[in-house]
């Protein structure tokens, strides 16, 4: 009887390579690759996180960083940097249109002008003007406002005339002690006028029909498809009449004596800066630098203009976004006016 031998136990030899790549070339699966597949998704889905909380880190700090410029620069709005004790020229931009919301505004002017006027520094104050016009009532709440401030401050204040002072420019420069123009700057046209169109026989034509549905006799009668009657369009001028008569008793007390007795003065026409002198619209010839010089005796100006700085234009542009979207939603719906 033979003496029985223990087990041997042996590791299995390793595959050869060109085995392994017999079995890949045949479709076997080696052994281990769930394992491997495994460790390569979990991988790629770590980096793929840490990216995403990457940019998400850098997006909340650019936020971060925009509103913090955005609150410093609303709390540091440009102002006039020069000492309030030396004696200089305040200037006053009123450029582009008179209207709510613009650079031209009653809000605007009215505050540059309150700060200039309060500046002991500022010896006097001059507007320097290149407008075509706009709202009679944004000039109506401007030129009182400067003859509240003369008699307040006993501050001269002046208007310099670039390209064009016209209209409710001219309304507001009326006010001023003095006007100064360059000989072929455009001055005057003291008027009013209500523009529009009328499609009511054009859609004749068309075969178009207008279905306007209205709670008062008149509440449409400015609508360009619809006619408009004898009635309403004497409403409608009685309406300027008056509007332009403010305009003419806002020009005489402000200019006084100084106007020339013409028929014309007030129809709406416009002159040259030269004509103007004449017709005592205006007072003489000159620019900022010589009525800083000249008539204020101080040559040093300084800009009191307001202006939006960059973040307040942001800030608009941001809110303006946000109420357009709500008007497309408001607008869903039929509206009253």
């Amino acid at each position: 009887m033979s003496e029985s031998q223990p087990p041997e136990y042996r590791q299995a030899p390793e595959p050869h390579p060109a085995a392994s790549r017999l079995e890949a070339e045949r479709g076997v699966t080696p052994p281990g690759w769930e394992q491997a597949t495994f460790e390569k998704l979990m991988f790629a889905t770590l980096r793929e996180q840490r990216a995403t909380r990457r940019w998400r880190t850098f997006t909340r700090l650019a936020w971060l960083a925009f509103f913090v410029f955005l609150l410093w620069a609303l709390m540091h709005r440009g102002s006039p940097s020069t000492d309030k004790s030396l004696p200089h020229t305040a200037v006053i931009e009123i450029k582009g249109e008179i209207a709510s919301g613009g650079d031209g505004s009653a809000e605007s002017v009215v505050a540059a002008m309150r700060s200039a006027f309060e500046d002991s520094g500022a010896k006097g104050i001059v507007l320097l003007i290149n407008s075509p016009g706009g709202s009679p009532v944004q000039a109506g709440i401007i030129y009182d406002e400067i003859n509240r401030l003369k008699a307040k401050y006993k501050k001269p204040i002046y208007t310099v005339v670039e390209e064009s002072c016209a209209s409710a420019a001219y309304y507001i420069a009326s006010a001023t002690d003095k006007i100064f123009v360059d000989k072929a700057s455009i001055v005057g046209s003291i008027g009013v006028l209500m523009d529009g169109f009328g499609f009511t026989g054009l859609m004749d034509k068309l075969g178009i029909e207008r279905r306007l549905l209205t709670a008062g006799e008149n509440k449409g009668f400015l609508d360009p498809f619809s006619p408009q009657t004898e009635k309403q369009r004497m409403f409608a001028q009685a309406m300027l009449d008056q509007v332009h008569q403010q305009f003419i008793n806002a020009v005489k007390a402000g200019r006084g004596k100084r106007l020339k007795d013409s028929p014309e003065l007030f129809s709406g026409l416009f002159w040259t800066g030269q004509q103007a002198i004449d017709l005592g619209l205006a007072d003489q010839l000159g620019n900022i630098d010589f009525v800083a010089r000249e008539v204020v005796k101080a040559e040093d100006v300084v800009d009191y203009t307001h202006r939006d700085n960059v973040a307040e234009r942001l800030a608009k542009k941001f809110g303006a976004a946000i109420g357009e979207g709500a008007m497309h939603a408001l607008n869903a719906v039929p509206a009253l006016r």
